[in-house]
């Protein structure tokens, strides 16, 4: 449910005056909006249907069942996830594979689009369908339909699909994994939830009876717990009939078992878990307390929500201050309210991440804010600031409410259906906050304290790694750190004073000296007097964005091998320091109430700017981008803070064994190059240097003539320009014509085998890494991208679908010219240790497939259908032209290609893909890199 505030001063008369007429209005019920139409079939099965055209042509359908993995008997665990699984192999209208090959052939991406989720209490299945063909429309709600009774179930699939979710299993393992089941039974005490996670056990899954399976089927998936949700550009009336075309006729089950409601007990005692890992990365504190629902239906209801999302906003706020401290207690920390595990609680959860050893201080440091709280309350600043911050975020969403994307309200009538959540819509929400958020007052908010953080019903949890020389308190250390909150001296907290103006003085603005217009791209190209170039690409795809990204060639690949690590570090430091006279504290609270972000970055071989705002905020986001090069800032105590908390979370980073993997293989695509990636040491991070990263940071950004930047959102040509002249204009201009350096990382060559041994777990990760230097053009280019469609396809038709060997398995392709004309294709699944050796082969034997035999017609139409439908939905969005943009002004191609993107789809051929492969790809030449788990 979105709600949405506005900042109301109310004098304490008028409010007197006002508050009887307040109070009958609020005890009403909260409306239901009016352009979501909602009903229910004969059988029970309800609906909600809206009218939506962004995107244009598509249209989301959901699936909701009000059944999950808490509702399986005990010869059933995992079986609620399983049916999810076996929607996909085979219904009575689509055999075995068939309804992902069709979906992938009208464009439809399976895992990315299609895709299905089971939790304890629901399952939904999500499906997203273009609206600009009938025959599309009808198969979309038959899949729907078939997915609600129409299972198959047939015996050898079933078998089959054994090895797939076993799979998913496997990749669940770990500590994580291992962690949640020796605490859940503590925080869930007494609870089926407890014995009830949706992944099920190995032992079932290996082993259940197929009759155990379609029993659940059977049991759950009936009308009266079901819910068809679409929204999209397609008339109402439509959508409705094929609501009760398809589903109309489905027969409720006058046999099955009663849906029942599962609860968590209550305690009074503080419950306290203590757990380590020897494989866990971090040390984690979590505190609940858990509550019963409170009701979510009067407009009174409403108002207080509103009033725990300040409180929990303005504390985050608060802790958030706290980790910018040269020592901060916690590496970060966040307080919430709301859903909890079990549809049957909610909760108020304290979280914090901290070092290995700072379990007591960081939550010791947790408390005492909980307890100033208590004791002191908020301020009235803090409160003006936070409704102001708040209120600005939902004023945009009131001012995009015709350009709100159909998956956001679907999201929305799921929980409706699912738990009643209030769907009242945008303008109700925005007119109720400009009438009653006046009346919320401090004491009000104050007073949320007692209901929050009570004793009763309390769960401390404490996760991190197994080690030597590690010892974690006890729980009776932890109880009286919780206790001994209470007793200390805590003052108040002081909120400082926050600065009024960004910049008190403007800068002597430049000119332009000369404009190019592109009509088939409506883009305007300028030049400044300073050497600034700028791309302006107007645009309505949203009423109030505007995005901001630039380029300078140079990058971190200019400093010295020494000075690497405080230069590759310098835009992080300088981004937490804050802005000339103003700390990053400051900086925040001066920018309450304000849409914009900017943000420095120095990558490898360029750096550059990064930001957006709204309209209205714009020149907000001009004056930050004009002190990032003329005014950064160097805060020492920012700087110790980034040191500390980078140390706390890279400490046991490598424990776990994908972070060591990954750690691993960019070391060996390196060659081991001091620059080749991977996490930083404790050494390293000793060497980063502050006055030399900000030294390194002012060098970059001291010349301006070199930087491109692009704008793209709703703002007038002639209307920006004074802004560009201002603050960009007015940039220094040193003329050093610099580029970047190529510094020598490149991947080893010939045929390389390595394994990775980390972690006990009985899992593995396959990486296959073909590489090679390459003449790269525009064209090879888009057919790279072709080509790991298609492997994508494939490999999920084999290595998945007919060997049962994987979960997930993907390749992706990439092709540049800096800092060497090269490209790079990866092809990565996670499998049984078992499974090594013949699933590489599989993937291996679909490359040379692809090289000798070519692909299909089917696949050729799957790929271009899949590109075709992408490009229709991104070419609406602010952000994909932003970075489109800059993609082909860096690789030296004409923008104005653009738009012809669909031509050039429809004119790939079997043969440029094929002719790719058999060039470029060297089966007898890449990189293979294994991980497997430790040997005894």
């Amino acid at each position: 449910m979105r709600k949405i505030l506005l900042i109301a001063v109310s004098y304490y008369l008028l409010f007197s005056l006002q508050a009887q007429d307040i109070s009958e209005n609020l005890n009403d019920p909260i409306p239901v909006d009016d352009k979501v139409a909602i009903g229910k079939l004969d059988n029970g099965l309800t609906y909600y249907i809206r009218e939506n055209n962004k995107p244009e042509n598509r249209l989301e359908l959901r699936l909701v069942v009000n059944a999950g993995s808490i509702l399986e008997n005990e010869n059933q665990l995992g079986l609620a996830h399983f049916t999810e699984h076996m929607a996909f192999n085979g219904t009575k209208n689509f055999e075995k594979n068939e309804i992902v090959s069709y979906l992938q052939s009208i464009g439809v991406k399976f895992g990315a689009d299609l895709n299905a989720y089971t939790s304890f209490d629901e399952t939904v299945y999500m499906l997203p369908i273009p609206t600009d063909d009938p025959k599309i429309i009808e198969q979309g709600f038959q899949i729907l339909e078939d997915w609600a009774h129409n299972l198959s179930f047939d015996p050898d699939e079933i078998d089959k699909e054994r090895g797939v979710v076993i799979e998913e299993w496997r990749l669940g393992q770990g500590a994580d994994r291992r962690l949640l089941d020796k605490f859940l039974p503590v925080l869930l005490k007494d609870s089926r939830y407890a014995e009830r996670l949706p992944i099920g056990t190995l032992e079932n899954l290996q082993n259940f009876e197929h009759e155990h399976l379609i029993n659940f089927y059977k049991d759950w998936y009936r009308p009266e717990l079901m819910a068809v949700v679409a929204v999209g550009d397609m008339p109402k009336d439509e959508i409705e009939a094929r609501i009760k075309k398809y589903f109309g006729n489905i027969q409720p089950n006058p046999a099955a078992p009663e849906r029942k409601s599962y609860g968590v007990p209550d305690h009074d005692e503080t419950l306290i878990s203590v757990e380590q890992d020897k494989e866990a990365s971090f040390t984690l504190t979590r505190l609940y307390i858990k509550a019963d629902p409170t009701p979510d239906q009067s407009l009174n209801d409403y108002r207080r929500w509103l009033m725990g999302v300040l409180y929990t906003g303005m504390l985050n706020e608060r802790l958030g201050e706290l980790t910018q401290q040269s020592t901060p207690p916690f590496l970060f920390a966040s307080v919430s309210t709301g859903s909890f595990f079990a549809r049957s609680k909610t909760a108020f959860q304290a979280f914090a991440a901290t070092q290995e050893d700072g379990v007591k201080t960081g939550l010791k440091a947790l408390m005492t804010e909980l307890e100033r709280v208590r004791r002191h309350g908020f301020t009235a600043t803090e409160l003006e600031r936070y409704k102001s911050e708040i209120m600005q975020s939902y004023e945009v969403a009131y001012k995009e409410r015709d350009k709100t994307k159909s998956e956001n309200y679907v999201s929305e009538y799921v929980g409706n259906f699912l738990e009643e959540e209030p769907i009242p819509g945008i303008e109700f929400e925005y007119n109720f906050v400009n009438k009653y958020l006046g009346d919320i007052s401090l004491d009000e908010i104050n007073a949320l304290t007692d209901r929050f953080l009570k004793e009763e019903n309390r769960v401390l949890v404490v996760t991190g790694p197994e080690k030597e020389g590690l010892t974690y308190p006890t729980k009776d250390e932890l109880q009286q750190v919780l206790q001994g909150a209470t007793q200390q001296d805590i003052d108040p907290y002081d909120d400082g004073v926050v600065g009024e103006a960004l910049m008190t003085e403007l800068p002597e603005p430049g000119a332009i000296t000369a404009e190019l217009y592109h009509e088939k791209t409506d883009i305007t190209e300028l030049d400044l007097d300073n050497g600034v170039k700028v791309f302006l690409k107007p645009t309505e795809f949203k009423n109030d964005q505007i995005v901001m990204t630039s380029y300078s060639p140079g990058g971190h690949s200019l400093a010295s091998d020494e000075s690497f690590h405080s230069a590759s570090n310098a835009a992080s430091i300088i981004g937490l320091s804050g802005l000339g006279d103003y700390s990053n504290i400051e900086l925040q609270k001066m920018m309450a109430g304000k849409s914009v972000s900017v943000n420095p970055f120095i990558r490898e071989l360029s750096e550059g700017l990064q930001g957006s705002s709204t309209p209205e905020d714009m020149e907000t986001m001009f004056q930050m981008a004009h002190m990032y090069f003329v005014a950064p800032r160097l805060d020492m105590e920012a700087f110790q803070s980034f040191i500390a908390r980078n140390k706390g979370f890279l400490k046991n980073i490598r424990s776990n064994p994908q972070f060591y993997f990954s750690d691993q293989v960019q070391k060996i695509l390196s060659q081991n190059h001091p620059r080749g990636g991977g996490f930083p040491t404790e050494e390293e991070l000793d060497n980063i240097d502050a006055e030399e990263a900000y030294r390194f940071y002012q060098e970059r950004f001291a010349d301006a003539s070199d930087f491109t930047f692009w704008f793209v959102g709703n703002f007038d040509v002639e209307g920006i320009k004074p802004y560009l002249t201002q603050y960009l204009g007015s940039l220094p201009n040193l003329d050093r014509n610099e580029n970047w350096k190529d510094v020598g990382v490149r991947p080893p060559s010939g045929m390389v085998k390595e394994t990775v041994y980390k972690g006990t777990d009985p899992k593995s990760t396959v990486i296959m890494s073909f590489s090679d230097t390459l003449d790269r053009d525009f064209e090879n280019n888009f057919h790279f991208d072709a080509l790991a469609e298609l492997l994508n396809i494939r490999l999920i038709e084999n290595l998945r679908e007919e060997q049962s060997g994987v979960y997930g398995v993907g390749a992706n392709a990439n092709t540049t010219s800096m800092p060497y004309e090269h490209f790079s294709l990866q092809i990565q699944f996670p499998c049984s240790p078992d499974n090594v050796e013949t699933l590489s082969q599989e993937a291996l034997s679909i490359v040379q497939e692809v090289q000798t035999e070519g692909l299909s017609e089917e696949n050729l139409l799957k790929i271009k259908e899949q590109q075709r439908r992408a490009f229709e939905v991104n070419r609406e969005e602010n952000n994909y032209w932003a970075s489109q943009l800059r993609s082909y002004f860096i690789n030296g191609w004409d923008f104005n290609k653009i738009p012809d993107t669909p031509e050039r789809i429809a004119n790939l051929k079997a043969e440029d893909i094929q002719h790719i492969a058999k060039t470029y790809l060297d089966t007898n030449n890449y990189i293979q890199i294994v991980l497997k788990p430790e040997e005894n």
